[in-house]
């Protein structure tokens, strides 16, 4: 399949051909679809490169059109302007392959849209390609999307979230006028992967009732599924937790196909070089060192432990608390002893060979470095954070 994606360049035409281009290179083999070519067409491109592009293409994406433009007309200029020539194009060559259309929940023009010269440029969009459907038969598939957010999109343009991000990753100053707006979010990779299901006969179709999208299996218009709704506060409160990090190792909590898990990856996307990498404290002392990297709202910490040549390590036990050793390097030997016992129980340990040894509650345990030349490296995750005044460790030889 060839596909011909208008607005190349843009945030969504960025993301989609990236991974248009994965598909077609064999590296994302999970969507069921083969991709041949890829057609990218911008601004910059030639015009005869869209005539060539339009006679090949077996499927369309349409996703150039202006936000931002210096004077009200180029609303209409760009975004009706360009789907005509599009469409034209497509006409000339008898091409009446399936076309998807980038539109905005602005077409609506009802309540804060209603007098939206943008909105009124996309509705005639809309419009046009609706028209070229009942005309030539062609598939169109029309979105209205609202609010987008995701890696590559431009801050101090047209995405509050993007702004925020960018001024949080570089200690930029912001403005929130009301912390109480609720936004409707789309995230670009649940964008992406709705216009891949289209290539597939896939998408979801539905009407509107002004902004409201009301699910239909013939509805004229397509939506994607997965949106997420949150105030402008929400998003700031969420984004201070996330630049305090590298501070408190905390890691948000971020579930699957969550807002947060979402705009945590668009924030990181925003770091400057600066910020990618940030100091650890390590606790050092003629054994070795400690190193908590990284602690969860309610599952713990991890930390890495590094015992020099012949050094024996722990040597105390814990009433409730609980642990994960896993030598990641070196030669060394873990012991556990359950209180009141004199059997113990030992696990030989080596970076060769990888393994989880659980420190279990009640037992008091140990690690030995048994190498006389290397340092013994071990990742050891433990299900509660330090608590300095209720450590819940309790000293005694195995």
């Amino acid at each position: 399949m060839k596909i011909l994606v208008t607005g190349a360049k843009g945030f969504v035409g960025k993301n989609l051909c990236a991974q248009l281009n994965n598909i077609k290179d064999g590296k994302a083999k999970n969507y069921g679809v083969s991709v041949e070519e890829v057609f990218e067409y911008d601004i910059d491109s030639k015009p005869d490169d869209l005539d060539a592009f339009c006679r090949e293409c077996d499927f369309v994406f349409n996703l150039a059109g202006v936000n931002r433009p210096q004077n009200q007309e180029e609303f209409m200029q760009g975004n009706f302007g360009f789907a005509s020539t599009l469409l034209d194009t497509l006409k000339k060559h008898g091409n009446k392959c399936p076309v998807m259309l980038s539109s905005s929940q602005q077409a609506s023009l009802t309540g804060r849209f209603g007098n939206s010269e943008y909105g009124r440029s996309k509705k005639a969009g809309e419009d046009l390609f609706l028209n070229y459907s009942n005309e030539t038969g062609a598939k169109v598939l029309v979105y209205r999307f609202p609010n987008l957010f995701g890696k590559w999109c431009r801050p101090n343009y047209n995405s509050a979230v993007a702004t925020f991000c960018n001024a949080f990753a570089n200690d930029l100053h912001y403005t929130v006028n009301d912390p109480s707006v609720e936004l409707e979010l789309l995230y670009i990779d649940d964008l992406v992967d709705e216009m891949i299901a289209c290539l597939k006969g896939e998408e979801h179709h539905c009407e509107f009732e002004g902004l409201d999208v009301l699910p239909k299996a013939d509805g004229r218009y397509c939506y994607v599924p997965t949106t997420h709704k949150i105030t402008l506060g929400g998003i700031v409160d969420l984004l201070k937790s996330f630049a305090e990090q590298p501070k408190t190792l905390m890691i948000p909590e971020i579930p699957a196909n969550s807002f947060a898990k979402k705009l945590y990856s668009t924030y990181l996307s925003y770091l400057p070089k600066e910020k990618v990498a940030f100091p650890l404290k390590m606790n050092v002392d003629d054994r070795g060192s400690f190193t908590e990297l990284v602690h969860t709202l309610n599952c713990g910490q991890v930390s890495i432990n590094i015992s020099k040549p012949g050094i024996t390590k722990g040597q105390h036990w814990h009433n409730t608390k609980w642990e994960f050793f896993i030598v990641v390097s070196g030669h060394g030997l873990i012991q556990e002893r359950k209180l009141g016992s004199d059997e113990i129980i030992e696990f030989e340990v080596t970076g060769d060979n990888i393994q989880c040894i659980h420190m279990l509650p009640g037992y008091t345990h140990n690690i030995i470095n048994l190498s006389n030349t290397e340092n013994l490296v071990t990742v050891m995750y433990c299900n509660e954070i330090f608590d300095p005044n209720k450590p819940d460790t309790y000293f005694e030889k195995v």
